[in-house]
């Protein structure tokens, strides 16, 4: 009916219009009525029968090459009903159109875009990113190489669900997209908002080593987000998992992270070295001394690592080490540097099977200044005997002290150290042990 009624001609041309109105040959229409110089037919249909045909009329007519006052009259009679018109126009004449499409609210995004993609396709990234319209958007930046556009919408839109679609393994353009976003998008911003949802959306799409190169890029080349603390700690914990050999170098240059909890994660790791840098570096001297006894097992280490701070509870944590390790000499100097007497009862029993008595009485004495047990100063004259200081034992028991006497003077006894044993019976008067040890000593 359309090329029927074209083809006739007739001088009215309502039974035409009519037809093409209803069924959607509006450019057909228009391009017919142009051609055939029938404009006011035009201005009729625009302006009484469908103003809001106004975009197709158009488009037609500047397909057409039509004068751009007739466009712009035609524009402004049915105004209110075709929004997109102006923006066409613009579009078509290039009068500043980026300002246009940036600051006019009330053009359809997705129609005026569609209008662009083939004229323009940049211009059609601007409509449609002023629309959200993210698959159009995705569409012709794909299919014109302008991936660069992509990332930087995709990182300002801040949507889960289009990071999900952009990275999706099955996306041909993934690549080229992760590429752009960590070499130019996620640089530029100065959104912490953008980056943790990149950051976030890669950490989804299980993208580790993508990751570290991303937050690796935002941490140590962008100076605005150079110490944000969630970033170093995400960088680093990352690194543990993917690139272990870069975590030191991490540890090094990064001070505004979690350093207890990314220290003993480190340590789950058994990325000790790594983990004892990052306890050294920030101060927690008792976690880094452990690391060295417990992890590394080098006493020599964490002798020389004790030296440095001179911390109590430092050379206390030696001190236990040394005393498993049964180097009970280097224990007792350990214990005397860390003021610790807490413990005078394991190093009691370790110094009898290591027969070291000399240090062990240089001990007691320290322990008896802070501590009043019987068990310490029965020790100490049990020590002296053991090397042969019996002068000090008569010292000792003339001066104030809670040893056991009786118990200390058996012992002696027992272990046939009579002479010491005669000064213990003698000055408690016991007669009858006395006797027995004289006897023994002839």
């Amino acid at each position: 009916m359309k090329n029927f009624l074209m083809k006739a001609k007739l001088p009215d041309t309502r039974p035409l219009i009519n037809v093409c109105d209803r069924f959607g040959f509006i450019p057909d229409l228009t391009h017919y009525l142009y051609t055939n110089n029938m404009l006011r037919y035009i201005e009729g249909y625009v302006q009484k029968v469908n103003p809001g045909n106004a975009p197709l009329v158009v488009g037609q007519l500047l397909d057409d090459e039509c004068p751009e006052d007739f466009i712009k009259g035609l524009i402004l009679s049915p105004r209110c009903a075709c929004p997109q018109c102006s923006g066409k126009i613009i579009i078509e004449s290039n009068n500043n159109p980026e300002h246009f499409l940036t600051t006019n609210p009330y053009y359809d995004s997705q129609v005026v875009g569609k209008y662009c993609e083939k004229r323009d396709p940049t211009l059609a990234v601007v409509a449609y990113r002023r629309g959200q319209c993210d698959d159009e958007l995705m569409n012709v930046t794909n299919k014109n190489s302008l991936l660069k556009l992509q990332a930087r919408y995709v990182v300002e839109r801040m949507d889960a669900d289009l990071w999900d679609k952009v990275l999706n393994p099955e996306n041909e353009y993934r690549r080229n997209l992760i590429d752009q976003v960590m070499s130019t998008s996620l640089p530029e911003s100065k959104s912490p908002e953008q980056v943790s949802a990149a950051v976030k959306a890669f950490m989804t799409a299980d993208l580790p080593h993508e990751l570290i190169e991303l937050v690796e890029k935002i941490v140590l080349q962008n100076f605005a987000f150079s110490g944000n603390f969630k970033l170093q700690n995400i960088l680093i914990l990352t690194a543990i998992k993917a690139y272990p050999s870069r975590v030191m170098d991490y540890i090094n240059r990064l001070d505004n992270f979690d350093r207890p909890t990314v220290g003993e994660v480190t340590v789950e790791a058994q990325l000790y070295e790594d983990a004892f840098a990052i306890f050294k570096k920030f101060n927690l001297n008792v976690q880094a001394v452990n690391i060295l006894l417990d992890k590394i097992r080098s006493i020599d280490r964490a002798v020389e690592f004790s030296f440095r701070g001179e911390e109590d509870v430092v050379w206390s944590q030696v001190a236990k080490a040394q005393l498993r390790e049964r180097l009970v000499s280097d224990a007792i100097e350990s214990f005397i540097r860390a003021d610790d007497v807490t413990h005078f009862l394991e190093v009691i029993r370790a110094f009898e099977d290591a027969n070291v008595y000399p240090d062990l009485v240089r001990y007691l004495l320290i322990v008896r200044e802070k501590v009043k047990e019987p068990k310490v100063d029965s020790e100490l004259i049990y020590a002296y005997t053991k090397i042969d200081r019996l002068g000090e034992i008569e010292e000792f028991i003339l001066m104030p002290n809670v040893a056991n006497l009786q118990n200390v003077g058996d012992r002696l006894f027992d272990e046939e150290l009579y002479k010491a044993a005669k000064i213990i019976f003698a000055f408690i008067s016991n007669w009858a042990k006395l006797d027995v040890t004289l006897v023994r000593l002839k």
